[in-house]
């Protein structure tokens, strides 16, 4: 019996635990800045207090099985489900967080990490459906430029939701068969029915593309970075049209991004310091605002996993051995300064369980504080990146390395410019390399590699090693033979189950194998 066989049938003991499925749930649960349909007029300011509410749930604790989990939360899930999933982070001990299964591939059914992303995500769809059925079905709501722009968030915050419930849960379309593998659920409308069977690949993504592209169409005024906008319906199209590897389109809209003349790369002189200030810089394109009032502390921050000045968090997982050594040729590189390096009184790298530690500060120091940060979900650069990747697959050589170099030519890399492919790489191995530096613990790496084929190659000691007591191993004589070193780009391990809770609930809904 398999592993993952015996997962699913351990999750029967949830039948007699398990709250509704999330997919069919009401718009029940308030976020301090969110009102409930119940009290919901089908006014203007209405369909923006919803709307607000939806971003607030990208941050906001929310009760999920009768009960509040300090660690749950939506962006604290979405990074841990993904780059503790790579090559880039190692962890640094047992844990009995459900991260540790992001880390071992070890997923079952009834993770609450998953189960918990699935319901908020799912929740999230529900407001936006609410506020496009008011808007487009009521005629109640004057459709003013402002109707349009909230109109258009809706869009976008559903298609994002989309598109990331993919990622996790449905192979990429560049593997398997994307017009048979089972997608999502797709619910567009605010009265779905519980039961409802799941959509191919290619119609999920066709439906990510309909709502960008409504997005973009509809939203013509700004209300701040922290908020949906043209430019951030843009920036999803071109990550969307890579991963559907549709060339000329993720081109095309990273071209209007780009070309719209209000972004710009941080330059190397402000970049160690960019996202601690990402809302004022005119890198960003869109990110979710964090203040004071929304700072989760060390129980239940991004930062808390990752970063630790002794006091402020748990700081158990680090930067990887196999990241360090692709950045270790250019130590004058500006992006280093997002790994804090831990050091002994004899200048020597400290360690945690056999395990170099080198921190992460990337979800830190905003207004100075160790845990707080505004997470970016699209910049500039990446824009720069997508083009460039796109134009390596089109084998246009000039192009793609001319975008490598305007990321290196601000990152502190004037003197090591491409100017042509060096020797042993391919085109595309220069790009995909510049996408990990730059990009890293950005919640890409693993869907790059998935997406192209590589493997997910973690051939240091850490404990993603199953069964292996790290203080005990020489670091100069890697261990061989355990299946946790390598995991296979077509894995099917690499997917998240479905969880129990939606299963159970929607005979119609078909488990991942």
């Amino acid at each position: 019996m398999t592993m993952k066989t015996k997962n699913i049938l351990q999750s029967v003991v949830l039948l007699f635990v398990l709250a509704v499925t999330s997919s069919c749930t009401k718009w029940d649960v308030a976020p301090r800045d969110q009102i409930s349909t119940e009290s919901l007029s089908e006014t203007k300011d209405g369909i923006i207090n919803v709307t607000n509410g939806v971003y607030a749930l990208f941050k906001n604790q929310v009760e999920f099985s009768g009960f509040i989990d300090d660690n749950n939360a939506y962006l604290r899930q979405y990074f841990q489900m993904s780059d503790f999933a790579s090559d880039d982070i190692v962890c640094g001990q047992v844990t009995t967080d459900p991260l540790y299964y992001s880390f071992t591939y070890t997923h079952s059914p009834d993770q609450s990490n998953s189960r918990f992303f699935w319901y908020v995500s799912y929740k999230m769809i529900s407001g936006t459906n609410t506020v496009i059925d008011i808007v487009e079905n009521s005629g109640k709501i004057e459709r003013t430029p402002e109707v349009n722009q909230i109109l258009g968030e809706n869009y976008f915050l559903r298609a994002f939701s989309e598109f990331s419930l993919l990622k996790f849960y449905a192979n990429l379309p560049t593997v398997g068969n994307p017009d048979s593998d089972p997608g999502i659920i797709l619910r567009t409308t605010a009265n779905e029915p519980t039961k409802k069977a799941r959509a191919t690949v290619t119609e999920s993504y066709n439906q990510v593309i309909a709502d960008a592209k409504m997005a973009a169409s509809l939203m013509n005024s700004s209300r701040g970075k922290e908020f949906a906008s043209k430019a951030a319906a843009w920036a999803l199209l071109s990550r969307v049209y890579l991963y559907l590897e549709d060339n000329a389109n993720t081109i095309t809209y990273a071209d209007s991004v780009i070309n719209s003349g209000a972004f710009t790369i941080e330059p190397a002189s402000s970049f160690p310091t960019y996202f601690p200030n990402a809302i004022a810089s005119d890198e960003t394109i869109f990110l979710i605002a964090y203040t004071q009032q929304d700072n989760r502390g060390k129980f239940g921050s991004i930062a808390s996993m990752i970063y630790s000045d002794g006091n402020s968090g748990w700081g158990e997982e680090f930067a990887s051995e196999s990241l360090r050594k692709v950045m270790a040729e250019h130590l004058e590189d500006v992006r280093w300064k997002y790994i804090d390096t831990l050091y002994k009184d004899d200048g020597t790298v400290m360690t945690k369980n056999g395990i170099p530690i080198f921190y992460i500060t990337k979800f830190s120091f905003q207004d100075g504080d160790p845990n707080l940060s505004s997470p970016v979900m699209f910049r500039i650069s990446e824009m720069y990146l997508n083009r460039a990747e796109a134009y390596a697959k089109m084998g246009d050589e000039a192009k793609a390395l001319a975008d490598v170099n305007e990321i290196r030519k601000n990152r502190g890399l004037e003197g090591s410019l491409y100017t042509s492919v060096p020797s042993g790489k391919t085109l595309l191995d220069v790009v995909l390399e510049e996408r990990r530096i730059e990009l890293a613990f950005e919640g890409q790496r693993i869907f790059d590699l998935v997406r192209n084929h590589r493997d997910i190659v973690r051939k240091y000691w850490g404990y993603h090693i199953k069964g292996i007591q790290v203080p005990d191993i020489d670091p100069n004589n890697p261990p061989t033979g355990y299946p946790e070193l390598v995991i296979p780009w077509n894995d099917p391990s690499v997917l998240y189950y479905i969880p129990a809770d939606e299963i159970l609930a929607n005979d119609l809904c078909v488990q991942n194998p």
